[in-house]
């Protein structure tokens, strides 16, 4: 069988797999498999609303028991914004459902990218809060006590072996225990919509992941070969008390939309997210790849829809839009367009800091200040926003955090643009004495 990347313009070849090479017991028609739960909900409920979810999306059936369970939790942003990074309610109800479900060996799980640190993240987000309340370890996948093993495929990739032609490393504490990926309901400015699949993209892949970038479908693809090849089981939820629309998965327009899905299915609940936003799943090449090659269903007239009506359901749609920042421009430049030829040299050498401090500078000095910040301010007025709020209020947390303007950004960006101007002068003066003495 063969697909044709319709992103990057090249051919590969690939066939239907059932990965079972590092201790993972998933195949083809594992369970679950073409099944999401959806549930409406609302903050008196919700808690609860995640366990009702979880069960009927099969969650004890997905999920051995024998096994520790991973939680991949999503922070794609250090600050808190709605619908940007996983609940604290989404991580406190899935949590309480695998507890009583009778699972009693629950990891956090963070890793870190070049513009994220974790660590705030998981604060301002008050998911330290929540995994601490209820006694979870809490790992850091980058931390030098967790080690990093090269991945050996059972079949081969469709394109990390080129991106990395050193071996494919991935944490070794993720091999052999089940994992539960905890996204939100939003877009994203490189694949349309970001859910249960790209998730992953935050845990195996270091901090040299953004190599994939150019071939981001394909990348994500491998991932769920990877996850179903090294996990015994496989699980999603996802949070769409709040959802994102436009230039995801930080400078968006929430929207206040009270549901919550579930799945054992990461293509199926990726493709039902992206049908409710308002996108034709299967015209995503990603979602599109991976049903055609068996990994998942990503058709919705083939999933099996529990708990809403599926009427209702099918009848959704948000006229969500993928947009661009002009950070986001500048990135596809360099990964699609008249730029690419200068990739390895921006992204892959010693002036790599260059991209981390643009988007800083973007997004925390002035997209959040002047743009984001009034968005927060608004959504903390809403029901799902005042919840926030009040997380962690018996602990000195009530509220959310709200930086300004990043002050080592803001000194990076001044010293820059005094250098520049010093370039400038220099040239200029040159030139007026080489005028001069012509």
């Amino acid at each position: 069988m063969r697909v044709t990347a319709l992103d990057n313009h090249f051919e590969v070849e690939y066939t239907l797999i059932a990965p079972a090479h590092y201790g993972g017991t998933m195949s083809a028609d594992f369970p679950g498999r073409g099944k999401v739960a959806i549930l409406q909900t609302s903050p008196e409920t919700v808690l609860e609303d995640y366990g009702r979810l979880m069960e009927l999306a099969g969650v004890r059936e997905a999920l051995p028991q024998d096994k520790e369970t991973l939680l991949k939790i999503n922070i794609s942003w250090q600050t808190w914004y709605p619908a940007c990074s996983t609940a604290p309610w989404q991580l406190e109800g899935v949590i309480q459902a695998l507890q009583t479900a009778g699972y009693e060996n629950l990891i956090g799980a963070h890793n870190n990218t070049v513009v994220v640190d974790a660590y705030v993240g998981e604060k301002n987000n008050k998911h330290k809060y929540v995994v601490d309340k209820h006694g979870l370890r809490n790992v850091h996948l980058y931390e030098p006590e967790y080690k990093w093993v090269r991945y050996e495929p059972k079949q081969p990739f469709l394109v990390l072996d080129r991106i990395y032609p050193e071996g494919v490393y991935i944490p070794e504490i993720l091999i052999g225990r089940n994992i539960v990926q905890l996204p939100t309901v939003k877009t994203h400015v490189f694949t349309t919509i970001t859910g249960a699949m790209k998730n992953a993209f935050g845990g195996l892949l270091g901090t040299r992941r953004h190599w994939t970038h150019s071939v981001i479908h394909e990348t994500l693809v491998d991932l769920l070969m990877i996850q179903q090849d090294i996990h015994p089981g496989l699980f999603a939820v996802m949070d769409g008390t709040f959802a994102g629309d436009g230039p995801g998965p930080r400078a968006m327009r929430w929207q206040e939309k009270d549901v919550i899905l579930a799945s054992a299915d990461q293509v199926a609940i990726d493709a039902i997210s992206a049908h409710l936003q308002g996108f034709d799943p299967l015209s995503i090449p990603f979602i599109r790849t991976a049903h055609e090659m068996g990994l998942g269903v990503g058709d919705p007239e083939e999933i099996e829809i529990v708990g809403q009506d599926r009427d209702w359901v099918m009848g959704q749609n948000w006229h969500f839009v993928q947009e661009d920042t002009f950070a986001s421009r500048g990135q596809k430049l360099i990964y699609h367009g008249w730029l690419h030829p200068l990739e390895p040299l921006l992204l892959r050498t010693p002036l790599v800091p260059w991209s981390y401090f643009a988007s800083n500078f973007y997004h925390n000095v002035y997209w959040y200040p002047f743009v984001g910040r009034k968005r927060v301010e608004a959504a903390l007025k809403t029901k799902w926003g005042r919840m926030f709020s009040e997380y962690g209020s018996e602990a000195g947390l009530r509220g959310a955090v709200m930086p300004g303007m990043e002050p080592e950004t803001v000194t990076i960006a001044a010293a820059g643009l005094g250098l520049l101007t010093l370039a400038l002068g220099a040239g200029a003066w040159w030139l007026w004495r080489r005028h001069r003495s012509s």
